[in-house]
């Protein structure tokens, strides 16, 4: 790996910490998009964050925004607002891709998680390229 690529890594991963120093008051809940066809950030896609409704089995929609252009959204959730139920983040990737001249083949990606212990503090990356996507439970 080069030495200029060693340095673009360390400042995005040192962004990232500053970013989050600077935004106040952190989400219980975040989340990160990385490109890894590209080896960029998800900057600029929409997110939709939603709580199932046990009673009804009914998606209620708690907030949208959309990534910075270091592929976070700060703020997704406060912590007064984030309860023990199940979550839906939703990312329109279609949209993401085509704003690069490109296609994708899953048009969005939902991730579906429960949150039994709502004073963890949880993190759930979405690491993308137009043909695969994957998730885990960070920290």
């Amino acid at each position: 790996m080069s030495a200029h690529r060693l340095q673009q890594l360390k400042a995005h991963i040192l962004s990232g910490s500053k970013s989050a120093e600077m935004a106040g008051p952190s989400s219980p809940l975040t989340t990160h998009v990385l490109n890894t066809a590209m080896g960029v950030p998800g900057s600029n896609m929409a997110i939709s964050l939603y709580r199932l409704d046990p009673s009804t089995a009914v998606w209620s929609l708690i907030t949208t925004g959309t990534t910075n252009e270091d592929g976070r959204c700060p703020g997704l959730i406060s912590r007064e607002m984030f309860t023990s139920a199940v979550y839906k983040m939703h990312f329109e990737t279609a949209q993401y891709w085509q704003s690069m001249g490109e296609t994708s083949f899953y048009p969005y990606v939902e991730i579906v998680f429960t949150i039994d212990d709502p004073s963890q503090k949880f993190h759930v990356p979405l690491l993308l390229s137009r043909f695969s996507y994957s998730t885990y439970r960070g920290s």
